[in-house]
């Protein structure tokens, strides 16, 4: 059986994005119907990875283990609601460093391919930045945008024309395992 794969963004797809950053749990608030969707996708027999852009590392607001007890925390409240998710991909860099992992390039997701011995072509890529959209077209994923977040935002400016639009993760993905 061929595994299926999905990638979320996380900021504005599975939690409420601050339009700051996120920097400790009592912070972190999921999106309405996002702790559902994954444990939907989760039961479809989807394999979750994220990627995500924290530039609050390299800004020395949060370190690298910072972020990754906040993953662990809401990556632990969605186990305890029946999802799962494998692997979280972060890029820590500011825009001016030209890195090859922050979206829209995509180091992420070729960094998650390689430590999982996997390919994310052609898998679903759900995300509320026009960079997620951008990132899942040039690594030949297809484009999901949410309305949550910057979604709309997004939905207002010029996207990939083959990206299909939602109200938010729930909505996608109920449409994704039907």
């Amino acid at each position: 059986m061929s595994q299926n794969y999905i990638v979320l963004d996380r900021d504005g797809v599975i939690n409420v994005d601050l339009f700051d950053y996120v920097l400790e749990n009592e912070t972190f608030e999921f999106e309405e119907g996002s702790i559902d969707a994954i444990a939907t996708l989760t039961k479809h027999n989807f394999k979750i990875i994220i990627a995500t852009n924290q530039t609050c590392i390299n800004l020395e607001l949060i370190s690298r283990q910072g972020i990754e007890e906040i993953n662990n925390y809401w990556i632990d409240v969605i186990k305890k609601n029946n999802g799962d998710v494998l692997h979280v991909e972060v890029c820590p860099h500011e825009k001016s460093e030209n890195c090859d992992c922050r979206k829209p390039k995509t180091g992420l997701l070729k960094s998650a391919e390689k430590k999982l011995n996997i390919s994310l072509k052609n898998c679903f890529f759900v995300g509320d930045k026009l960079s997620d959209l951008e990132c899942a077209v040039s690594h030949g994923c297809k484009p999901i945008l949410v309305r949550t977040g910057y979604g709309t935002i997004t939905e207002a400016a010029e996207f990939p024309s083959e990206t299909k639009v939602f109200d938010n993760l729930k909505t996608a993905v109920q449409w994704i395992v039907n």
